[in-house]
């Protein structure tokens, strides 16, 4: 189901054996816009320290209760590495979480990958590739980027208001785009497949797309459900395949 990524904001998070906090700030990788973790805050409980969920752990989603079923014991969340959500999460960060949980590195795969658990990863393989990279982890956070100027092919349309978030895939299907700043009162979703490019150092989003395009596109009402129905006008609208059709998180490839 597409949700906004505001409504799972304040989610409990239930362990197999009791509950483990709230849901408050959602990572995703900026290469393949996935979401990879879930802040969590763990209240008194812990010291009030904040964890890192993996959406693999997530078997159960109850919208009417409000509350994630994770596969996991309070007592492996307490002895997890203990990470500083305040800062960046760097890929040694990950590694350690990774192999904690004994999940399989991500790294080069989509999110559909990494939930199954027969996937043939080579951990050793990809633990070499990390000491020889970078530290940058590419993630970033769903509240940061909220705010940053989105500008179309021939100019700035408006910025970032929220994003949609696939809460089977886990993928971030679309961003929610306020266009106020352009014209009034609209707003508009992009998938992450038609951004040509993000400039974190200037909090901008570069999208492949004219501003008529989007300014004549279907409106989105962020009160309403997103429906199969809808969707498939956006992309009839912008003449592009949708991502349902593909394997791959790049669903449509701009001209």
């Amino acid at each position: 189901m597409l949700t906004n990524a505001t409504h799972l904001k304040g989610l409990v998070i239930r362990a197999t054996d009791g509950e483990i906090g709230t849901v408050d700030q959602l990572y995703f990788d900026d290469e393949t816009w996935a979401i990879r973790y879930l802040t969590v805050e763990t209240g008194g409980w812990l010291g009030g320290r904040e964890v890192l969920i993996s959406p693999v752990s997530v078997i159960a989603t109850d919208w009417q209760a409000k509350r994630l079923d994770v596969e996991l014991t309070m007592k492996q969340v307490e002895n997890s590495p203990n990470i500083d959500t305040r800062r960046p999460v760097s890929r040694q960060d990950e590694a350690a979480y990774l192999g904690y949980y004994g999940y399989p590195y991500y790294w080069g795969f989509y999110p559909m990958g990494l939930a199954d658990p027969v996937a043939n990863f080579d951990n050793e393989v990809l633990a070499e590739k990390i000491r020889r990279e970078s530290t940058d982890s590419h993630l970033r956070s769903t509240e940061a980027v909220t705010g940053y100027s989105i500008d179309a092919a021939d100019g700035e349309i408006g910025h970032v208001e929220g994003f949609i978030v696939d809460d089977e895939s886990w993928a971030i299907r679309y961003m929610e785009v306020a266009t106020r700043n352009w014209w009034p009162g609209k707003k508009v979703l992009v998938s992450p497949s038609w951004i040509r490019r993000v400039s974190w150092s200037d909090s901008t989003v570069y999208v492949g797309l004219s501003r008529e395009a989007i300014k004549t596109g279907p409106e989105f009402d962020n009160s309403a459900q997103i429906t199969r129905e809808y969707e498939d006008r956006l992309y009839a609208h912008y003449g592009l395949a949708p991502y349902w059709l593909h394997n791959t998180q790049r669903e449509a490839v701009l001209p």
